[in-house]
């Protein structure tokens, strides 16, 4: 897949607003002409994190962290810099343009991905036209019986996939699918013994499974006989990661844009029930626990989370789970509560027998986090013993070093004090004494000159001073400094010395920036996100650049006449040994020094 055109960016930055990008993730007060609000990316008790929407960029004067939208999203939510592009495009109905996709690798690899976005639709349409046919009938009378309506199922895209043992793989292959596509994407079983593929799902009611654009990326399925397993998922695939994804997500927004609450509960029929009540805003996961990845995607979209669970046994024991999971993402003004439900019953049968206020009613009224969670810490214990409140309070204290700093861990810590007797000052010493050493700070983000990156001066820090710089690492700064210096580059590569340590780096830089035609560092920076090799960009931009504008160009020209003088100058022996040496000690080299080594092998075979 090709870049992403500057211009492209520069418009959408343009068009979103980052105080509502941010307040969603962030609980924001008016400050005069900017908004203010608790870091999300370090802890503190009193806001130092400002967002300004004349200026559309956000800066934390605790922590150094400040960006625009698209940095915001990258940083919080943990995007590669294509992602937070997509994410942001997304919002505003707009689709995202490439450039430079003329390399037959990213081809093939746009071209794979499509195919499977269009081999999953091919099949999602397949199961819903089997739903109408005669060999369907006993599918239409269970989702009769579980009182589906028509518009429902349409909505959720039910469909049937019928018994025989190879009626998608027949129906896909005429289309010119191939079988190994079909078994990649989970639809086909392959038995190695035999070399055998059939459908991976028989006689099942199916679901589809959807991402947030409302792609289908996999699909489950419910038995109608006495086969094993009664529910059916597909595998992991390219598209579909069931730790990450969670069914009727898409749906729920699709019904409410304005969407304050989500109800997390088990499978999907509990989630299409509750949609025919009326209720629009369940989701399950997919044969996993409740993890981080999913709670993080529901706190982006609203402000609580509940938890509904059996009451058994079983049900505790998740709920005790989910209970781990969620706390350290309880920033203030986060709420999880937790539901359970009569022995016996599920949503699904709960909300058919009480009615969808009944059922309302029993969301409104589950246990907020805090009740739950004092709860299951003297489960089995009689607090009027001292040895019984000592493994009470010790259980609670372990939970709440989870926890964020804010008013949610003050007023638990009061409650406890409460609760034992002991003060709430000698619960946070001992929480303070099991703290371990801090690590040493990570260095602050990077920092361009006033007005580079459209973006204010932040307050003074002291930049660190590192090694000093070869005359590569300052030809890479100068690009990081000012990205259309690129245009000044000869365009054939190699006239660098390959042995340097930012030798490849600087390579993959001037590709970047040749094909995405970038003016800012901040985007140049997003898109080594989370790679060494962003580190080492990052430290080049806190480097102060003494030269002055004007002649930066000028300077740059004189290093790449230096190189190619030097290069001149060099030895074809010496040269191939460095570059082979490298290959030898386990470093990739760039596409240019390949190059540069097979035009060395061929002039040293001819001596």
């Amino acid at each position: 897949m090709g870049q992403i055109p500057q211009r492209f960016i520069d418009d959408l930055l343009a068009r979103v607003d980052v105080v509502e990008v941010v307040g969603e993730r962030v609980q924001l007060k008016k400050a005069g002409r900017n908004f203010s609000g608790l870091c999300p990316f370090h802890q503190e008790k009193t806001p130092s994190f400002t967002v300004s929407q004349d200026k559309q960029f956000y800066h934390c004067f605790g922590c150094g962290a400040h960006g625009n939208a698209l940095r915001f999203l990258m940083e919080y939510d943990k995007l590669r810099f294509p992602e937070a592009v997509e994410q942001l495009a997304g919002r505003l109905g707009m689709e995202v343009p490439r450039e430079g996709a003329d390399d037959p690798r990213a081809q093939a690899r746009e071209r794979k991905r499509q195919e499977g976005v269009n081999l999953l639709e091919l099949a999602a349409s397949f199961f819903r036209e089997r739903l109408k046919m005669p060999e369907a009938q006993a599918a239409r009378g269970y989702l009769e019986r579980r009182g589906l309506s028509p518009e429902v199922q349409g909505d959720f895209g039910i469909g049937y996939a019928p018994g025989a043992w190879e009626g998608l793989k027949r129906h896909l292959s005429e289309r010119g699918v191939p079988e190994s596509v079909q078994v990649e994407y989970g639809l086909l079983v392959h038995r190695e013994e035999s070399g055998r593929t059939y459908d991976r799902f028989r006689d099942r009611v199916i679901f589809p499974i959807r991402d947030f654009k409302g792609r289908t990326i996999a699909f489950g399925g419910r038995v109608l006989g006495d086969a094993k397993p009664k529910y059916l998922n597909s595998p992991e695939s390219p598209v579909f990661h069931k730790g990450r994804e969670l069914y009727g997500l898409y749906e729920a927004r699709q019904a409410n844009r304005q969407l304050e609450r989500l109800v997390i509960v088990e499978g999907y029929m509990d989630v299409v029930a509750l949609a025919q009540f009326g209720i629009r805003n369940a989701v399950a996961t997919l044969g996993t626990s409740t993890s981080e990845e999913h709670l993080q995607r529901l706190f982006r979209l609203v402000g609580e989370v509940v938890f509904c669970f059996d009451g058994d046994r079983a049900g505790r024991q998740a709920a005790s789970r989910a209970l781990e999971t969620v706390l350290p993402l309880m920033i203030d003004g986060r709420q999880a509560r937790f539901l359970f439900l009569p022995e016996g019953e599920d949503p699904d049968t709960l909300v058919r027998r009480e009615g969808p206020e009944a059922f309302e009613d029993r969301i409104t009224c589950a246990s907020p986090l805090s009740e739950f969670l004092f709860e299951e810490a003297g489960r089995g214990r009689d607090l009027a013993r001292v040895e019984d409140r000592e493994r009470f309070a010790t259980t609670v204290l372990k939970a709440l070093e989870k926890l964020p700093e804010g008013v949610l861990k003050s007023l638990l810590l009061g409650e406890l004090a409460k609760r034992t007797g002991v003060e709430a000052g000698r619960f946070q010493a001992l929480m303070k004494a099991a703290e371990p050493a801090p690590a040493e700070a990570p260095p602050p983000l990077p920092e361009a000159p006033p007005g580079e990156w459209g973006e204010p001066e932040p307050a003074a820090t002291p930049r660190r001073k590192g090694a000093p710089l070869s005359l590569l690492g300052r030809a890479l700064q100068l690009l990081v400094h000012e990205p259309p210096l690129v245009a000044r580059l000869p365009e054939e590569g190699g006239w660098w010395p390959a042995d340097d340590p930012d030798a490849a780096l600087l390579g993959e830089v001037i590709r970047l920036l040749r094909a995405g035609g970038y003016r800012s560092g901040q985007v140049l920076l997003a898109h080594f996100h989370g790679r060494p090799e962003g580190q080492r960009l990052a430290e080049l931009v806190r480097r102060e650049l003494p030269i002055p504008r004007e002649v930066r160009g000028e300077e740059l020209e004189g290093l790449v006449a230096h190189f190619r003088r030097q290069h001149q100058q060099r030895s074809p022996q010496s040269e191939f040994e460095a570059l082979l040496s490298k290959e030898r000690n386990g470093e990739r080299l760039s596409r240019e020094e390949k190059q540069r080594l097979n035009e060395l092998v061929l002039t040293l075979s001819r001596r």
